[in-house]
């Protein structure tokens, strides 16, 4: 719950989708059907590492029920894909690099016709050893993966500022760590698939779960071969994505099928091909050595950080420039040597993960934070504030940032915090069983929203009167469970004092959208306030002109309202003047449009990554650990979010606790273990994600709403600022519960492990 309820005092909006998705009444892309529709599969490597000798499909395709059997020979135009590289096969043609790489697809009348003509196509391998570590895959001698090189690397990153070495001689105090942070799984509902459909004008029409449904667009028609507007692409509502959903996955192989069957294709992964083929959060090494001044004031910073991509690019590049940005923390450091590098490998793919490589990072620098104040023995939380970056102070990549109080605002109120009292007056633990330990431990963080300086990152919007007489917004956004559009809904009454029945709201169609950017990066919010800031003006002056002439009163005597337009002295009266509907056949339908473009904010200066506006965190964790079974468990957390004002509260909540939750797995219990590039967990049932047993009832969270005086901006994003910060929290108040340093993640249970020298009471049990 919300410390205050009333945040902004906004109440609280009813989603609109809410109801049909607690009835099971939504219907998701992957629950579409069509009665003429056939069903697709994908036959995927089942080596990590092999050469492609042969493929005979001739068994498939003499199958009864079977409509296509597709390989590389087969794709017409580009055989890959990729946001940014282009790097993924669509179909291997002579080696497959992971055990969910593609080698034919097929498409038959029902799923288990499909299943065995996938049995039936013979493929031969030569078998090749995986590199099955970052280690191995940068050995000298190690094979190359991908023709591009250099080595297996996919990308390099650097921070260089100071005079390192000579900044270390002069610490005081140096801490040298390595942190080791998981492969985690998005884990949404939903998992990857669709509904392909051909019309009879050969045009394809897409509704599969997308957060880019114009790079989708883009992607399909380089491999289709056609131009992008032979394509429509319907991206909403998701059942779940996090990042995970970002990159095609099913997507080519439907679209393929479809145009050769001529008929609508049906794709939805099983959970285990969701496992074998999805996207997971990139896990990385990073070594920090960090040295302070004798006051305790931060000197020096080195870090090397290692990310494993797996087998294709995804998005590997871009996570490693955001982690290689925050592995500086909120905080001011004149001397660091970072170096950061991204690494092909035979395991899974990793890619999109919300957080994008800010979790991992902001878990080892403020690990950094805690264990330097332990050897100042200073108050870690009074050793964050004497290193955090000023106000005007650049950003970690030394780029001009927006100017804030966030960062104070949230340390001052984590200060005040009842929850954060416990770590300065633990209450005694007299009360407890001598195996049970409790801490309390706390997490600073400042994450950047957007794509970053130097990658497009369009916005924009369209505001119109459709000819049912309804504001209409028009956004290319997504809709995946985080609320969007009931945030629309609130901007827009709040902006035309109208009702949610005045309103039309179209989001995730490229045939009815402009291209306004993707539900990605923390940013819809912000790019969504900003668009109705440029559209509302234009738009209300076009009603009340209209209006004016209409009823012959004086335009500024007139007001938006619930259903029309109003006197403004009379709007809580039963006087409507004059309705939207009316308005709206009173000019042609194309005079009601109105459209606005532009990017979004990025930083002046020319550091490729480097964000521009950013979101402050601070969160508290109170932590049980019982040391005979090596368990931690989450009692309490407090987090406090500088973002801007909230839009919609319910909807504020609800990314903060699902972030939250997310990290608690990534902290606690997640890990899609792979033992030589084959995954160990395969399925859900030994992937330990959170219960509800697991989620404490008492998250608090606390908004500061405050911006700079003309800030033009708006609220800021806060889809992925509830995930980032919880982990060091937590370890940090295992730390004070037991002593215990945690440097990998999930924390190793046989680490909390010790034994207990005081003898059992009678009728006493370990819980």
């Amino acid at each position: 719950m919300l410390l205050n309820r009333k945040v902004s005092g906004k109440r609280w909006h009813l989603r609109p989708d809410g109801i049909g998705k607690v009835t099971g009444q939504l219907q998701y892309l992957t629950d579409m059907t069509h009665p003429d529709m056939v069903y697709g599969r994908v036959l995927r490597s089942v080596y990590p590492y092999a050469r492609i000798i042969s493929i005979d499909t001739s068994e498939a395709e003499a199958m009864e029920g079977v409509l296509a059997v597709l390989t590389s020979k087969d794709v017409p135009g580009l055989n890959r894909f990729g946001i940014a590289t282009p790097d993924q096969p669509v179909f291997c043609e002579d080696v497959v690099r992971y055990v969910g790489d593609a080698i034919a697809a097929v498409a038959a009348i029902t799923p288990e016709r499909a299943a065995l003509a996938l049995d039936a196509i013979r493929v031969e391998y030569e078998e090749l050893p995986p590199l099955d570590s970052t280690d191995e895959a940068l050995a000298p001698g190690a094979p190359e993966l991908h023709e591009h090189g250099p080595g297996n690397v996919l990308h390099r990153t650097e921070i260089k500022r100071g005079s390192i070495e000579e900044a270390f001689a002069t610490c005081e105090h140096v801490v040298s760590e390595t942190y080791y942070t998981p492969r985690q799984m998005h884990a949404y509902m939903e998992t990857e698939g669709g509904l392909f459909i051909p019309d009879e004008s050969g045009r394809l029409h897409v509704y599969a779960a997308t957060q880019h449904g114009y790079k989708d667009r883009m992607q399909l028609a380089r491999i289709i071969g056609c131009p992008e507007e032979d394509i429509r692409v319907v991206s909403s509502p998701i059942g779940g994505s996090f990042g995970g959903k970002d990159e095609l996955n099913v997507q080519p192989y439907g679209a393929l099928l479809a145009l050769r069957c001529l008929r609508p294709v049906k794709m939805h992964n099983s959970r285990k091909e969701s496992v074998r083929a999805g996207l997971k959060r990139h896990p990385m090494k990073i070594e920090m050595q960090t040295g302070i001044s004798r006051e305790g004031i931060i000197q020096a910073h080195r870090v090397r950080i290692t990310a494993d991509t797996g087998a294709y690019a995804t998005l590997g590049a871009p996570v490693l420039n955001f982690a290689t940005e925050h592995c500086l923390g909120p905080y001011s450091i004149p001397h660091v040597d970072v170096e950061g590098v991204s690494v092909y490998t035979n395991n899974g793919l990793s890619g999109e993960f919300r957080g994008f490589g800010g979790n991992q990072a902001i878990f080892a620098m403020e690990g950094q934070m805690d264990r330097l104040a332990e050897i100042m023995r200073m108050d870690p939380w009074e050793f964050r504030r004497r290193n955090m970056r000023g106000k005007s102070d650049p950003g970690p990549l030394n780029q001009r940032i927006l100017a804030t109080d966030g960062l104070s605002q949230v340390w001052e109120a984590m200060e005040r915090s009842d929850l954060w009292q416990k770590y300065q007056q633990p209450p005694p633990n007299s009360s407890l069983p001598p195996w049970i330990k409790r801490g309390v431990g706390a997490a600073l963080a400042m994450h950047g929203a957007g794509l970053g300086y130097g990658i497009p990152d369009p916005a924009g919007g369209r505001l119109s009167l459709n000819k049912d007489g309804k504001i209409e917004v028009a956004f290319s956004y997504e809709e995946f469970g985080q609320g969007l559009i009931a945030t629309l809904e609130i901007m827009l009454c709040d902006l035309f004092q109208c009702s949610t029945s005045d309103l039309s709201i179209i989001i995730g169609d490229t045939d009815r959208v402009p291209h306004s950017g993707s539900s990605t990066a923390s940013r819809s919010t912000t790019m969504a306030w900003m668009a109705l800031q440029r559209l509302h003006t234009p738009f209300r002056s076009k009603l009340l002109s209209v209006a004016a002439a209409s009823v012959g009163i004086a335009e500024e005597e007139l007001v938006t309202g619930p259903g029309g337009i109003w006197r403004k002295d009379q709007l809580q009266s039963t006087g409507m003047l004059v309705s939207y509907v009316d308005l709206m056949q009173q000019c042609e339908e194309e005079d009601w449009i109105f459209d606005t473009q532009f990017a979004y904010p990025t930083t002046p200066d020319q550091v490729v990554g480097g964000h521009y506006l950013y979101t402050y965190a601070a969160v508290a964790a109170e932590v049980e650990v019982n040391t005979l079974t090596g368990e931690a468990k989450l009692l309490d957390t407090h987090h406090v979010v500088a973002a801007g004002p909230v839009i919609n509260p319910m909807g504020f909540i609800g990314q903060i606790e699902g972030g939250s939750v997310m990290a608690l797995g990534f902290t606690l219990t997640e890990d899609a273990l792979m033992q030589d590039s084959r995954y160990v967990t395969t399925n859900l049932d030994t992937y330990l994600i959170p219960t509800i047993r697991d989620i404490h009832t008492d998250l608090k969270v606390e908004a500061i709403e405050d911006l700079p005086e003309g800030d033009p901006f708006g609220p800021r994003g806060i889809g992925e600022i509830g995930s980032v910060a919880l982990a060091p929290a937590i370890t940090a108040a295992i730390q004070q519960a037991t002593g215990v340093w945690v440097n990998r993640l999930p924390v190793p249970r046989e680490q909390l492990m010790k034994p207990v020298d005081v003898p059992l009471q009678e009728g006493v049990q370990p819980s």
